[in-house]
C-alpha cells in the first residue's frame, strides 16, 4: 500500500456512505478518522499506513474488550454495535491469518529460536514480533502457548 492509501479509502467510504445515507458506516469512518487526526495533531506528523494500522488496530482492541464487557454484562444491543464497528475496522486492516497459517508460521519461529517447553514463550513472543501486522497478540499468545504446551 502506497503512503496514505488507508487514509485515503477511509475518505472515499465516508463519501459513499453519506451519500447511501449509512449513518453507523458514517459515523464509525468519521470516529476512526478523528483518532488518526489526533494523533496526526499531537505528533506534528502526516501517518503513514503503518501508524495508521497501529491507530486502527488499537481502535479494534478497544471494541473486542468493549464488547467482551458488554456481553458479560448482558448487553446484547451494545455488544452487537461494537462487533458492527469491529467489522468495519478490519476492511482496513491488512488481511488476518487464518488459524493455519498462524500456526504453521509459529511452528517455523519455534523450530528457529529452538523454543522446547512453555518456559520458552519469551523468546518466541519476540521473534514472533514482525506477526503483529496480520494476528491480533492475543490471538499469537494463546497460539504459542497452546504449541509450547505440546512439545514440552
Amino acid at each position: 500500500m502506497s503512503e496514505s492509501s488507508i487514509k485515503a479509502r477511509l475518505s472515499a467510504d465516508l463519501k459513499e456512505a453519506m451519500k447511501a445515507k449509512d449513518e453507523f458506516l458514517r459515523d464509525t469512518i468519521r470516529m476512526l478518522n478523528a483518532a488518526i487526526k489526533q494523533v496526526e495533531v499531537d505528533t506534528r506528523e502526516v501517518l503513514d499506513d503503518a501508524k495508521v494500522i497501529k491507530i486502527l488496530k488499537t481502535a479494534y482492541k478497544q471494541r473486542q474488550d468493549a464488547a467482551e464487557s458488554y456481553k458479560e454484562a448482558g448487553r446484547a444491543d451494545l455488544f452487537e454495535r461494537e462487533s458492527k464497528e469491529m467489522e468495519v475496522i478490519l476492511r482496513y486492516l491488512p488481511q488476518q491469518l487464518s488459524d493455519a497459517e498462524l500456526e504453521s508460521k509459529l511452528k517455523e519461529i519455534i523450530a528457529q529460536v529452538g523454543a522446547s517447553s512453555p518456559k520458552d514463550m519469551g523468546k518466541v513472543m519476540g521473534a514472533s514480533k514482525a506477526l503483529s501486522e496480520v494476528a491480533d497478540g492475543r490471538r499469537i499468545s494463546e497460539m504459542v502457548k497452546t504449541l509450547l504446551n505440546q512439545l514440552g
